[in-house]
């Protein structure tokens, strides 16, 4: 899955430099992906934060904001699926696996989608822990190839 995606709002390119692990049953390709920019934000989270997760519960399309938080810090239940999981290059290996959330409901709009995290300019939003650095995660998106 290694094609560009383009960004509706502001029509850049973007590849996945990390795709996720798949963890929904049955499934063999990944539904997840980590831009170049993401990866490099998150190498730096993880140095001030240790492992972490991300969870997205709104937004239904291009430019919505997946929240970022260190892992357990907000807790999944049975009203939530676990898309996939990110192995990050260049951190320690207790920090490197990033579980990608999403909400039951919220996933019955995305299913045919695949879902690319990039990292723009901007103020992350609610508690996600990239705030304070000037940038804020995004999620890009494309339908998924059912080949």
């Amino acid at each position: 899955m290694a094609d560009d995606i383009t960004g509706v709002q502001d029509g850049t390119a973007v590849t996945a430099q990390v795709e996720a692990r798949p963890e929904i049953e049955g499934e063999q390709r990944s539904r997840v992906g980590l831009s170049p920019a993401a990866v490099q934000l998150l190498q730096q989270l993880t140095q001030q934060h240790g492992q972490l997760m991300f969870h997205q519960s709104g937004g239904c399309c291009d430019g919505s904001a997946p929240m970022c938080y260190p892992e357990g810090e907000f807790l999944t239940g049975d009203s939530d699926v676990l898309l996939g999981t990110f192995t990050l290059p260049d951190v320690p290996a207790e920090s490197a696996e990033i579980g990608f959330w999403m909400s039951k409901e919220q996933f019955e709009y995305w299913k045919h989608t695949y879902l690319l995290v990039d990292a723009v300019p901007g103020r992350g939003g609610g508690f996600s822990i990239e705030s304070p650095t000037g940038l804020r995660f995004l999620i890009r998106s494309r339908l998924m190839d059912q080949s």
